[in-house]
């Protein structure tokens, strides 16, 4: 252990548990400064009149940053809690408590790398080094059989190549002990009211369903794996990977203790399929950086849309559209935050092939209220819906008629109209 301070930038890795960053820093440092960031960039409105960060999403984010400082302190430690810009806030933190160097968790998307180039800027002028780490991925990226510019577009090819040459790391611990700098600020966790949220928005935040924080995500996880199951295999754990409350690391290794004695291969093959899919679409991203925030992404041909399609917009977000399936899936969304797989494959075909909106603006709504947001998956997956995304294979527009007929036998027939 180095008789050094090192600031541990939390973002989307609200745990203890295989946080490398925070392990690698407790290892390495006499004392560490853990610190996050309420970005107001992050609770501002989108060119397309959508919110970056909902209501539920946010009051969800809030309840996870809480409860990754009860953790911290159950260790002896804390959390610096702060609400502002990174590359002005962690420069003045460093200089206050005399850091030595700084580590963070590397991302993908345009913004977050744009907020880290900003963060690392700042912090090279006070000769502080930020360091990254990979830890967001199912398959760590140095582990890979390619290069990131190498990466196969085909999703097909990359499972196939990536698990017959790559492996999978074993999950790591967690530190025994968090030692900070006596007398440290912790500051305070800001309101609703404070992120920018109205009175009216900030009541309905109490639809939220989730409790957030690690060991909530955990018992959550075990009772999935080792209690009732839900039949169609949706584990309702991605809230917790997006804000990183659960590692797909831990996730996968759990559902391989579990196989064989309450998964068999079939649901086990379901759920690793799904952790391959979020690994892909984040190395695309790194691949192809902002093609897939264009509506033409990865082809330039976007599908066909009309000129003036706010009205549409409008009734299928708000879920009025007239067809039973797409609003009360709709309505489910924006109530919870949250609506499972084969939904959102419906909704999205409905506003792209049906509705005939701009692609681009169902996934910003997607973004405003899904409690398991992330970049990657999000806009990654709306394009492969929209026929531009990376996997040519993939694009290619649901069968609504078919996918409602498995799931909604009854009010599928209105397709069928």
């Amino acid at each position: 252990m180095d008789r050094k301070t090192i600031l541990v930038w939390f973002r989307n890795d609200l745990r203890i548990h295989d946080n490398e960053i925070l392990l690698r820093a407790v290892e390495r440092s006499q004392t560490i400064v853990p610190v996050y960031c309420f970005d107001p960039r992050y609770f501002v409105d989108t060119d397309l009149g959508t919110q970056k960060t909902g209501v539920l999403r946010a009051a969800f984010l809030r309840e996870n940053v809480a409860a990754l400082q009860r953790d911290l302190q159950a260790l002896g430690g804390d959390l610096i809690i702060t609400q502002g810009c990174p590359e002005e806030i962690l420069p003045q933190i460093a200089e206050e408590y005399k850091v030595n160097e700084v580590y963070h968790h590397r991302e993908v998307a345009y913004e977050e790398t744009k907020i880290s180039a900003l963060v690392e800027a700042a912090l090279w002028k006070m000769q502080i080094n930020l360091r990254h780490f990979i830890g967001h991925t199912l398959y760590h990226k140095e582990d890979l059989p390619f290069p990131i510019k190498d990466i196969p577009d085909a999703f097909a090819t990359f499972r196939k190549k990536t698990e017959r040459e790559s492996s999978i790391r074993p999950e790591l611990g967690r530190p025994n002990t968090v030692r900070i700098p006596e007398g440290m600020d912790t500051g305070r966790l800001p309101s609703l009211s404070e992120l920018g949220f109205s009175k009216t928005a900030i009541e309905y935040a109490n639809n939220l369903r989730l409790q957030g924080g690690e060991q909530v995500a955990l018992q959550h996880m075990n009772s999935f794996l080792y209690g009732d199951q839900d039949t169609l295999g949706y584990s309702r754990l991605s809230p917790y990977i997006a804000v990183g409350a659960l590692s797909p690391n831990t996730f996968y290794h759990a559902v391989r203790d579990a196989e064989h004695t309450t998964l068999d291969k079939k649901r086990v093959e379901q759920i690793i399929l799904k952790l391959l899919w979020r690994d892909y679409y984040r190395f695309m991203f790194k691949k192809h950086g902002n093609q897939f925030f264009q509506a033409g992404g990865m082809t330039g041909k976007p599908p066909a849309s009309i000129a003036d399609d706010q009205k549409q917009f409008d009734s299928w977000k708000t879920g009025k559209t007239g067809h039973p399936i797409v609003d009360g899936s709709m309505k489910e969304l924006n109530e919870t935050g949250y609506i499972t797989h084969h939904q959102r494959a419906i909704v999205a075909a409905y506003l792209i092939y049906q509705l005939k909106v701009n692609w681009l603006k169902g996934a910003a709504w997607f973004e405003e209220k899904l409690l398991d947001y992330g970049p990657a998956s999000n806009y990654g997956s709306w394009a492969h819906a929209a026929g531009v995304g990376s996997s040519a294979k993939d694009n290619k527009p649901t069968d609504i008629k078919k996918l409602s007929a498995r799931f909604y036998p009854k009010e599928a027939l209105v397709f069928g109209s």
